[in-house]
């Protein structure tokens, strides 16, 4: 989609899930989520022909699904699928979980002041989506920031970082700090837009913060190598090589099942199930949430 700033804000996908995160909700609320492939459950897949192979669901469907994961993805643990009617739409939680795409493609196109000074369209975009919820009645928006993009394998694989450019964990320091000043201005636009939109419910979730743990404290969660992919070409460090991608034939694949340890990044950008999962459950505890309300205070009453 292009926005008229000219730049390309990064495929947006977009997703109808039934809130199932709390159990005690006795009717539970629609959520509609527009994200990119971090959250997309195969809509792009659907919509344009695409078809994903193995690996790809090897976790827990045991097939692709248009995942690009290895099984479930962080909104999975959230909901399940139905049908909506005209209630749902008017009591929905509206989730946003943009960002990755748009600096990804900045960075490929811009040294880092440059990438800084194209934040601010990226958060009008977002801005005019959310006022458009509002406009139309949507009273719930739940807004993730963007997780650390100089971790993930694909930027270190891709780029072979010295360690003048690298931090105490070895993620690129700069793509890092561009993501912290994207959130940055995020939570200030949902701080703006609470005072506007005295009638709506706006929560903005440090998804940064949790993924960046997995790789802080990688050895809390068991995990080995928390800057390699799962699914990828070429072995240590990162297993992730710009020509060749994780579904591309010859790939070198983690193992799986009893004794194998977890891996943060399933194909160099996108997440694993087990580090979904451990997202999921810190989402869950609002620890991360301002304000700290929890999904069952989105339960239709």
């Amino acid at each position: 989609m292009k926005s008229k700033n000219g730049m390309f804000i990064a495929c947006v996908t977009f997703s109808m899930l039934v809130f199932d995160a709390a159990s005690q909700c006795s009717r539970k609320p629609v959520i509609f989520n527009f994200g990119d492939s971090n959250s997309d459950t195969g809509g792009l897949a659907a919509a344009m022909g695409y078809e994903f192979g193995y690996p790809d669901g090897r976790a827990f469907f045991h097939r692709p699904t248009g995942r690009l994961c290895d099984g479930r993805l962080i909104i999975d643990f959230l909901c399940h699928k139905n049908l909506v009617g005209e209630e749902g739409f008017k009591n929905a939680l509206y989730m946003i979980d943009i960002g990755q795409n748009d600096l990804t493609a900045a960075f490929n196109n811009f040294p880092y002041d440059q990438v800084l000074l194209k934040i601010p369209s990226f958060i009008s975009e977002i801005k005019e989506a959310m006022w458009d919820i509002h406009i139309l009645g949507g009273k719930n928006l739940w807004v993730h920031n963007t997780g650390p993009l100089g971790c993930l394998p694909e930027k270190l694989g891709s780029l072979k970082p010295n360690t003048s450019q690298v931090d105490q964990y070895g993620c690129i320091a700069s793509m890092n700090d561009a993501s912290k000043a994207f959130n940055s201005q995020l939570r200030d636009l949902c701080q703006q837009l609470r005072d506007q939109m005295k009638n709506m419910t706006i929560v903005y979730v440090d998804v940064y913060s949790i993924k960046y743990s997995l790789i802080a404290n990688s050895s809390t969660y068991g995990i080995k190598n928390p800057l390699m992919a799962c699914c990828g070409h070429g072995g240590a460090p990162y297993n992730f090589d710009p020509e060749k991608k994780c579904r591309d034939a010859g790939f070198d694949l983690c193992k799986e099942g009893a004794g194998a340890r977890p891996y943060v990044s399933w194909d160099g950008v996108h997440y694993t199930e087990a580090a979904n999962t451990i997202v999921a459950s810190a989402i869950l505890s609002t620890k991360y949430s301002t304000p700290n309300l929890p999904f069952t205070f989105f339960c239709i009453n």
